[in-house]
């Protein structure tokens, strides 16, 4: 939700860094890899009982997340990039909570699981609608260019660094933060799944052979 808010006052100054990064020879899989190891290195300080320096390492994290969409509208996008951008993203949601779970499994352990399970059934309820939108080859640009069509929702990825920010400054509030945050994920995604009864309800479209012999 507070993505289209966040994305205007942010891309300038990734777009700055991005130039110089490109010019230096740097690669969007390369800080999409080197933005994934930091993340799950913050998981570890976390796990470890540091929040506060796995908070660090978690917002420069997400800064090499932004940079390397940044550098591949520069240098030309790829399908291997917006593969290992999403699924490293994936990684990179699961590992947070994890670390929190390792940290103190009595306190924490329910309310991680809770939230890891919302995250599977958002992020099912996401990938299902984009592969189903790209069969009718649907388009949007509600969040500029992306490798997947990208269904908005309640939480996106600013509600959900925003949620671990709060984890790790507030880390004994975790299970009611993760509680709070697992509701808000499972409303997004049963909100994607109406509004995929509503799109795609209908008569399956033709595969692209199917509608291309059609007009033989």
């Amino acid at each position: 939700m507070l993505d289209g808010w966040a994305k205007p006052k942010i891309d300038p100054l990734l777009g700055v860094l991005a130039e110089r990064l490109a010019r230096a020879g740097v690669t969007a899989n390369a800080v999409t890899l080197a933005a994934c190891g930091i993340g799950l290195l913050a998981a570890a300080v976390i796990a470890a009982g540091h929040p506060l320096v796995g908070l660090a390492l978690l917002l420069l994290s997400r800064l090499g997340d932004g940079l390397d969409g940044a550098i591949a509208r520069i240098n030309g996008r790829t399908d291997l990039g917006g593969y290992l951008d999403i699924v490293l993203d994936f990684l990179f949601y699961g590992a947070i909570p994890l670390g929190f779970v390792l940290a103190d499994p009595a306190q924490n352990a329910v309310a991680g699981a809770v939230l890891v399970f919302s995250f599977y059934v958002n992020g099912a309820s996401f990938l299902a609608y984009a592969a189903v939108a790209e069969r009718r080859r649907m388009e949007t640009s509600a969040r500029g260019p992306k490798s997947l069509f990208f269904t908005t929702g309640l939480t996106e990825a600013t509600e959900t660094i925003a949620f671990f920010v709060a984890f790790c400054l507030f880390p004994a509030s975790f299970p009611l933060l993760a509680f709070i945050f697992a509701a808000l994920c499972l409303y997004t995604a049963l909100s994607r799944i109406v509004l995929a009864w509503q799109s795609f309800g209908g008569k399956d479209m033709p595969l692209p052979a199917e509608a291309d012999e059609g007009r033989d």
